[in-house]
Order: C-alpha cells, then structure tokens, then sequence
C-alpha cells in the first residue's frame, strides 16, 4: 500500500491544463456550493486543488475516465503497471500499439500514463478512429511513476462520481446551489492552434454554441457555472449577455515557438 506524500496534483499532463490558472480562479468561484461538477475532466487540476466534498466528473474520452477510475480503485495496481514502463522509443510504441480493451483496468490505466508522459507535449490527441497518434516525446528523464501523488490523487477521487458522459447530461444532475466548471477544447486563436482532436471528431464551433446554451440553462435553474476558453472576437460574443473576467496563462503547447508565451484566456460566469 502506498502512502499520499502530499497534497494531490494532477497525475496527467493535458493541454489547457489549469494548474498554472489556479491562483487567479480560486477569486471567481464561489466559496461554498453544494456538488461540484467538471465535465471536461482532463488533468482535474482544479478538482485535486479544491477538493470538494462531493464531485461528478466526466469527460467523452473513455480512456481518461477508465484512467481516473483504476487510480481511485486500484491505485497500488496502478503503481506496479506503471512500474514496469520505461522511457524508450521503442517501448513507447510497442505500447502504442498495444489494445487497451485487452488489458487489465490497471494496465489500461498504467499505459494512459505512461504514453502522456512520454508522448510528445504531453499532448493526448487521437485519429480519425479513435487510436492515440502522437509521437515519442524529447523529454529529460521524465517521472513515469510517483506512487506518493497517486496515492494522493487516488484518496482525493474517492467521493467523486467518474463517468463517460457528453458535457450536455450536467443538465440532468446539476441542482441549485450545485456549481459546474466547464474547461472545454478551446476555440482556436489561429490555424496552429487547435488542440479539440483529444476525441474523436474534435469539438466544433456548433458544440461551442451547444455548450453557450447549456451555461445559460444552468442559470436559469439556479446553478452557478465558470467557463474558460481563448480570449477571442467570437467568444466574447457568444457569451456578451454573461460576466466575463479575464486572466492571464502561459501556454508552452504550440507547433511554432514563437507564439508559445502569455496569453490571455476568458472565464465566464453565471454569477
């Protein structure tokens, strides 16, 4: 049995993660609230940072949610999967190759790990038929395992719900005084920018509308939302009738260095 070390950080690197955000989201939310629901899951770093009493979390990539369930109920399984990945090219696409749906829930688990954080960017993106496609990533001597953290993560998950689940179905679970943080693929600030392909079928612009309206129905019924999103023309548009703070993120993942940097992202709110 491994012993939490710490206070949980998020076990998977994810783009748009919101680790680096938190100091500035913590002031916009609400200091109390009842359930708390993140439907687009991804790393989970501001579940693991805020640690509610009671969680739903899901997201449409089956494999995050199998992932996050193994560490919540297997976690030492985990670890000793995990133990037995290496950084190696070669391994790194022996594994690739390997089908999820023929391992175990922990090795399944294990290999979602391994391959974020091997892959290059840390990035998760998948094809056309659903089979994780990034390549072998230029790290220095990445952590493959830290049995603290997951322990950490695993104690964390336990009050949480983890389903497979379109970000529409808040609708049937959210109640007054329930809050729900959106975290969605962004909308692209340029053509090198769009990072929705971590499903397959990306996120469009009609899903960016579907979701504007899932917000407001949640306001409507008395159930306080947050959204982040790029700071672009078209967002602040389709969100005008809403508050919208800004903050300010660094983001390193970008085919062309030189628009990686600061970069200032939109979070809106029904309050």
């Amino acid at each position: 049995m491994h012993v939490a070390t710490s206070a949980p950080r998020p076990f998977l690197k994810w783009a748009g993660g919101k680790a680096q955000l938190l100091d500035q989201l913590a002031p916009l939310f609400p200091a109390k609230f009842g359930r708390y629901f993140e439907p687009f899951l991804g790393g989970g770093a501001v579940f693991f940072s805020f640690r509610p009493e009671r969680a739903r979390l899901t997201d449409v990539n089956s494999e995050l949610i199998a992932c996050y369930r193994a560490v919540r109920d297997e976690p030492s399984a985990v670890v000793t999967a995990l133990s037995a990945h290496h950084y190696d090219k070669d391994h790194f696409y022996e594994v690739r190759e390997q089908n999820p749906e023929q391992l175990t829930s922990a090795e399944r688990a294990a290999r979602t790990i391994f391959l974020n954080k091997a892959a290059f960017n840390g990035l998760y993106r998948v094809n056309s038929r659903g089979l994780f496609n990034v390549p072998f990533g230029r790290h220095r001597n990445p952590t493959i395992c830290d049995p603290g953290n997951l322990a950490a993560c695993s104690a964390a998950l336990q009050i949480a719900e983890l389903e497979v689940a379109d970000f529409s179905s808040v609708l049937a679970h959210a109640r007054a005084g329930d809050f729900v943080y959106f975290d969605p693929p962004y909308a692209p600030v340029s053509d090198t920018a769009d990072f929705t392909a971590y499903a397959a079928g990306g996120f469009t612009w009609a899903r960016q509308e579907q979701l504007a309206a899932t917000f407001r129905e949640l306001g409507a019924r008395g159930v306080r939302a947050a959204l982040s999103n790029s700071d672009v023309p078209a967002l602040r548009q389709l969100y005008a009738d809403q508050r919208i703070e800004t903050v300010a993120a660094l983001r390193r993942i970008n085919s062309n260095a030189g628009r990686r940097g600061k970069l200032s992202e939109i979070v809106v709110l029904n309050y």
